[in-house]
């Protein structure tokens, strides 16, 4: 059960009349129930929190570190469209986290700090989104722009409270646009700030053995420096969607609404170039002209849809 120090900051935060504070807890109560396998516990603390009004598409400030938000998301890796090697590793990094209690009996320990690297719109959010729901944690996301500063070695010291909060608040971290701290120290400038900062991450990661995952985000591995790559347990590369992959996405977004359709090789064709959530906001607007409209969803429509969306990015390169 929660622990004698959970429970005191849960009454405390009652009679405070602090409700962000109130549901944190009940958050960090939650992941410290799935961590000791009471999976049925955490899902129905989970369940509590959600149904008084924290979504996964909304993020609220947690008042005990005004540098991370936090979510308890509920998406399902069924709904994650990626190639089945990427797929096959995001299950091991999920095994290994439910049964990490059994390797510890061998001196081993699970994947829990994990680097993905893609394309804009490919899924390295949303994969850290599910990996939280599927674990039955909270979804703690880093505000870089309130980590980052342009003061000497404020960096520095706000990357140790939020390592802090690693420590002693379990959850899913998720560090986005990860260059902005880790970036090769031979790109920057500011070469002896930008390594502070570096050395300060690469200690503070290795250091850590807590019992969080943390996941860090990049558009451009290459812009990162090699000395982090060691220290991740795991690296995922996602990219633009396959073919097959393309064909997913399309009948997933639009079968609920348009049972007869049918996903072509020319509709396909033409979204060539689209990230997944470009092709799925694609599929957003025609369903929402569908409904406005009251007509059908025609491979017309969509193609029309991804022209519009092809030719905005044109003109913004122009």
């Amino acid at each position: 059960m929660a622990t004698a120090e959970h429970l005191k900051n849960l009454i405390k935060a009652h009679f405070d009349r602090d409700d962000d504070k109130f549901k944190t807890i009940v958050l960090q109560i939650a992941a410290y129930e799935a961590r000791h396998n009471h999976e049925a516990l955490a899902r129905d603390l989970k369940a509590i929190v959600e149904k008084n009004a924290i979504k996964a598409n909304i993020l609220r400030p947690n008042t005990q570190n005004p540098m991370l938000s936090v979510t308890m998301p509920s998406d399902k890796l069924s709904d994650l469209v990626v190639s089945d090697e990427t797929l096959e590793r995001i299950k091991r990094i999920l095994n290994e986290y439910r049964n990490k209690n059994k390797l510890q009996k061998y001196s081993l320990s699970n994947r829990r700090k994990i680097l993905i690297e893609g394309n804009p719109g490919t899924g390295k959010t949303y994969t850290a989104s599910i990996i939280a729901s599927e674990l039955g944690l909270p979804l703690y996301t880093v505000q870089m722009d309130k980590v980052v500063t342009k003061f000497m070695g404020e960096t520095s010291a706000k990357l140790r409270q939020v390592f802090d909060s690693i420590s002693f608040s379990t959850g899913v971290y998720f560090f986005d646009e990860f260059d902005a701290i880790g970036a090769d120290r031979n790109l920057d400038n500011e070469v002896g700030e930008a390594r502070r900062i570096l050395n300060s991450f690469l200690q503070f990661i290795e250091q850590d053995n807590s019992d969080s995952i943390i996941i860090a985000a990049t558009n451009n591995q290459k812009l990162l420096d090699q000395a982090l790559f060691r220290r991740f347990d795991d690296v995922l590369h996602y990219s633009l969607p396959t073919e097959r992959e393309t064909r997913r996405l399309f009948e997933a977004q639009i079968a609920p609404f348009e049972k007869n359709f049918i996903v072509t090789t020319t509709l396909i064709s033409h979204a060539e170039s689209l990230s997944q959530a470009e092709i799925i906001r694609v599929c957003e607007d025609a369903i929402k002209k569908s409904i406005l409209n009251n007509s059908s969803i025609t491979e017309d429509v969509l193609m029309a849809l991804i022209k519009e969306r092809k030719n905005a990015y044109s003109k913004k390169e122009a």
